[in-house]
């Protein structure tokens, strides 16, 4: 009994690290996944990766793409692909506002983590986001470097 509220204590919190760098969020949703049974027990595992994930628009409904969500070792012939295309749960007001947000040049929808709710759930914050130029990558930088120095200030 004991393992069991070790495990629901672990918190799953995967995150997109490179799309913070690349791109400047607008705004930002919490959208469920259509899973199977191998995948969830997967990602409660921590076995997954957002690396070069993103969304797209198919037929009114939103999907994921190219996330990676490793095969369950205790699964049996009715395991996983590992990177199949996945179906997002958003309300309609949502879907309609994202996809015209996304059609603007320049704006794409990206996945910035994966994690488990309270509730047992998996769930993916998506950005809407802009892509940054060059210089601003480098300033996002500067400013992280400034921060750290800060830090370390503070600290002595």
């Amino acid at each position: 009994m004991a393992k069991k509220k070790e495990l629901k204590q672990q918190k799953i919190n995967i995150k997109n690290k490179r799309a913070s760098f690349d791109y400047a969020f607008v705004d930002v949703y919490t959208a469920g996944i259509v899973l199977t049974g191998t995948e969830i027990k997967s990602i409660r595992a921590g076995k997954a990766s957002l690396v070069d994930t993103y969304c797209y628009f198919h037929a009114g409904e939103m999907w994921v793409k190219n996330m990676y969500i490793a095969h369950y070792l205790q699964g049996s012939y009715n395991n996983h692909m590992e990177r199949r295309e996945r179906k997002l749960l958003l309300n309609k007001k949502e879907l309609r506002n994202l996809e015209a947000d996304s059609k603007s040049p320049g704006f794409t929808i990206v996945p910035t983590r994966l994690f488990i709710n309270d509730k047992g759930l998996a769930k993916l914050d998506i950005a809407l986001a802009k892509g940054k130029k060059e210089f601003d990558k480098r300033q996002t930088l500067k400013e992280k470097e400034d921060r750290r120095e800060m830090d370390r200030a503070m600290k002595r």
